[in-house]
């Protein structure tokens, strides 16, 4: 029997994978157990690294002996292995959590119900811009853990979601960024708001008073939250209603960030990113750039030329003056409150897919008078005619992403808009949000 630790990682995607590398390079006994099926590229990279592995099963015999267990953020504490895994109290621990214990890069973690993937892009975007040697990672790109084994960045930006937060204990952030709470993925939290709550409000824990801790005020859920909890962090808040100094705020449509002696202005207007949610975006972003004592000039430059993230109200083109916008990363409720919020012509929304628990009423006045047409893409609408029936007076259903996306240029006049922001998960008919999304785009440059 070896003496050596044996790690066992549970789902051979990006972060197993990557987890599995940086434990082989650390000398532990490494074994991955993926209960489906693994791609071809991450199987080369597993028997490149000489890490055995499994797929199609979960043997118990190879993972109920492990030391510690680093799980999937995907698989939830309801699978069967996972609650094996519990009642003999082996510990478990995610791929970000594993992946911190080897490095002493500075972190900056952004979680959040809406805006991370484009919040954390954009910061990572600015610390290139500084020069600074910084990696991206989380819940994006590579993974963190792979990154720590393979490459010596200075920085990280961390995309970090809840699931992730779940399975970590001793990680602590040096900037931690909570950009809003709104209800998402309460089916995983057996429909409790709170426990959804507590999951977020992980991205605070261990800081001290070396630390950042950067909210939204405005945000009702973090808002209350922050009455109850005790943070020894520095507090920079930013807000569209408040002036907020410490922090970022808004007025006669300029941002203004301040902090120690750092005074920063800069006009909405030169925003690249549109819309009141990203303004949030961008100020939490400026707050960090200040914290790291960027200058003034580069977080200009930063925020007024980011490009943006893919499947994130991405323009596709235009056909017959109708515009095609991928918003498929739009997978809860009040990400397509803020998409509809930036229409300005009539929308032929479609939307639908695996629903979460959600909760359409948020969306009604929206809706009236924005939305012509809804096309419900999923293997059960139901719910979506529930909601809307009675608010739009024109609903198809469509099965694939091709007839949706035929449907919805049918139903559009020149001048309309057609979006793509489904409010669901993707995983009834798609492989993630962005197959979702890059076959809409597909469909779309085939009209």
């Amino acid at each position: 029997m070896s003496n050596m630790k044996r790690i066992v990682i549970l789902g051979a995607a990006e972060s197993g994978v990557g987890a599995a590398v940086l434990a082989k390079a650390k000398g532990f006994d490494v074994f991955v157990s993926d209960a489906g099926k693994i791609k071809e590229s991450y199987k080369n990279m597993l028997i490149g690294h000489q890490i055995d592995f499994e797929e199609g099963k979960h043997s118990e015999d190879l993972i109920l002996n492990a030391h510690e267990i680093i799980k999937s953020p995907g698989i939830p504490e309801k699978a069967e292995m996972v609650k094996k895994i519990r009642t003999k109290q082996i510990p478990v621990i995610s791929e970000l959590e594993f992946a911190a214990r080897y490095t002493n890069a500075y972190k900056i973690c952004i979680t959040g119900s809406n805006g991370k993937t484009t919040t954390t892009s954009l910061i990572f975007h600015m610390l290139k811009k500084a020069g600074l040697n910084v990696g991206l990672a989380g819940n994006i790109g590579q993974s963190f853990a792979y990154q720590v084994a393979t490459q010596d960045f200075d920085y990280y930006v961390l995309e970090i979601s809840n699931f992730q937060l779940d399975d970590m204990y001793e990680f602590k952030a040096d900037i931690a960024i909570l950009l809003n709470i709104t209800p998402d993925h309460l089916d995983r939290y057996d429909y409790d708001l709170q426990r959804y709550i507590d999951s977020k409000f992980r991205i605070t824990q261990n800081l001290t008073d070396e630390e950042y801790f950067i909210y939204c005020s405005d945000d009702e859920l973090t808002a209350r939250e922050m009455e109850k909890i005790v943070t020894k962090a520095k507090q920079l808040p930013f807000s569209l209603k408040e002036k907020k100094l410490p922090g970022a705020y808004v007025d006669n449509n300029f941002i203004h960030i301040g902090l120690d002696d750092v005074d920063f202005s800069m006009s909405i207007d030169e925003l690249s990113l549109k819309g009141k949610h990203n303004t949030y975006n961008s100020m939490a972003a400026g707050i960090a750039g200040n914290a790291l004592r960027i200058h003034n000039e580069i977080i200009r430059e930063a925020l007024s030329d980011f490009k943006g993230v893919e499947h994130r109200l991405e323009m596709v083109c235009k056909v017959n003056d109708i515009s095609f916008i991928n918003d498929s990363k739009a997978t809860n409720v009040n990400s397509v409150w803020y998409a509809l919020e930036c229409m300005t012509t009539p929308v032929i929304w479609i939307a639908g897919g695996t629903d979460k628990g959600n909760d359409y009423s948020e969306l009604f006045e929206l809706v009236k008078s924005k939305v012509k047409a809804l096309v419900c893409l999923g293997v059960d609408n139901s719910k979506l005619h529930k909601a809307f029936d009675d608010k739009i007076k024109i609903i198809q259903d469509a099965s694939s992403m091709q007839e949706a996306v035929r449907k919805a240029f049918h139903l559009a006049s020149a001048g309309e808009t057609v979006l793509l922001s489904p409010a669901c998960a993707s995983f009834d008919l798609f492989e993630n949000y962005e197959d979702r999304g890059r076959q809409f785009k597909k469909y779309v440059k085939e009209l």
